[in-house]
Formats: C-alpha cells, sequence, structure tokens
C-alpha cells in the first residue's frame, strides 16, 4: 500500500503545535495582564468628585475617627456615606464662607445630597458586610490602605476575587486586634502569623471559601 502523507508531514505537524501553542500563548499573555492592569481594576484611579474630600487632611492632619463619617461601618454591610450635616458640623464654623465649599452648603440648604462617586465599587453579583470583617479583626487600611495619606482616595487593592480568597485562606497575616481595627498607622508585628493565629481563634475566624460566602 502506497503511503498516504510524506515523511515530512510528522515535521510539519508538530511545527503547527508549537506556533498554536505559542500564539495561544500570545494571546493569553495580554489578556491575563490586561485583567490585572488599573484599567480594569481600577487600581490608584481617582475619580472624579462633587468636590475633591481629602482624607489626608481630615484623618491625618484633624484626627477625625474613620467612624465620624462612616457611622454604620460597626454595625451594617455598608460602611455609610455621610450626610452633609455630618460635614456642616464643622463646617458652619470652620470655613464656613470658602467658596471651596459652596457645594457642601448648597447641598445643606437645599436637603439635596452631593453625589459621591464610589471609589471602592464591588460589582453587583458579590456581597460584601462591612461590620463583619469589623468584628473579627479586619483593620482599614488592610483593605483600603492608608487613606490618611491620600489627598485624593484611590483604590489601593484590586478588589479581585483572588485577592479577597488570600485572606479567608490565610485570615493569620492580617487579622489585628479589635481596638486597632481603625488605626491607620497600624504596625504589623514581626510574629504576625503567630499572633494572627492566636487572634483566628480568639475570634473564631473561619475560612470561608465558598461560592456562597461572597455571591448570594
Amino acid at each position: 500500500m502506497p503511503q498516504v502523507f510524506h515523511r515530512s508531514a510528522n515535521t510539519i505537524s508538530k511545527a503547527s503545535i508549537i506556533v498554536l501553542v505559542l500564539l495561544a500563548a500570545g494571546l493569553f499573555g495580554p489578556l491575563f495582564a490586561l485583567a490585572r492592569s488599573s484599567w480594569v481594576t481600577g487600581i490608584n484611579v481617582t475619580r472624579q468628585q462633587p468636590l475633591q474630600f481629602s482624607h489626608e487632611r481630615h484623618v491625618a492632619g484633624n484626627g477625625l475617627d474613620c467612624r465620624y463619617c462612616h457611622t454604620s461601618v460597626e454595625t451594617s454591610a455598608f460602611a455609610g456615606i455621610p450626610a452633609t450635616k455630618t460635614c456642616m458640623n464643622c463646617h458652619s464654623q470652620i470655613w464656613s464662607t470658602s467658596e471651596y465649599l459652596a457645594p457642601v452648603r448648597t447641598s445643606f440648604q437645599n436637603g439635596t445630597p452631593l453625589q459621591w462617586t464610589r471609589v471602592h465599587d464591588l460589582p453587583d453579583f458579590v456581597y460584601f458586610d462591612h461590620s463583619i470583617h469589623v468584628s473579627k479583626g479586619v483593620g482599614c487600611s488592610t483593605c483600603h490602605g492608608r487613606v490618611d495619606e491620600m489627598p485624593l482616595v484611590r483604590q489601593e487593592a484590586s478588589l479581585r476575587m483572588e485577592w479577597c480568597l488570600d485572606c479567608h485562606r490565610n485570615p493569620e497575616r492580617y487579622v489585628r486586634p479589635r481596638n486597632e481595627v481603625f488605626r491607620m498607622d497600624y504596625p504589623q508585628p514581626s510574629n504576625q502569623a503567630e499572633r494572627g493565629a492566636k487572634l483566628v481563634e480568639e475570634y473564631r475566624i473561619n475560612r470561608l471559601t465558598d461560592c456562597s460566602t461572597c455571591h448570594r
């Protein structure tokens, strides 16, 4: 029986497979990089706001505690956006005639809330509860970064599922004493793994990685 394929067909087929693999890798690499780029994740991207509120000034400069503005962070899933009245508690006396704060005064006088743009905005299919994380010793700066050093708040973490799972799988790397949760300059101890393991046990932290934990 005559040979159907020339002997060179073996070489051609092997070369074709190698080329296809290289092409697939060439396509996957850029897509992989794009998915982790700031263009997709929003890392270090500042957002346009009704006025450029400086956390650096209010937290580091004036010493405001996170809970003064984010009043529901310890009791509900949502940390809370402060009402304009909260701003006016101070600014009816301080910078009360500043043109820069005109949108705040107008909002207060008209009873129309300021339309803030969310910086840490999870997809609608993701459930996140601030109160449970706070009660388990997860510090504000662990997720939000050092907002006390941010004139304009920006997203420091990717907020991707793999980022969340890293903490859920290894909580001892991140948890801190509850009385240190709202401390922006909390120094992570050199024996964090050991101290964290004790806190995981004390706070009864479960390593929740089931899909239904966040996707409900």
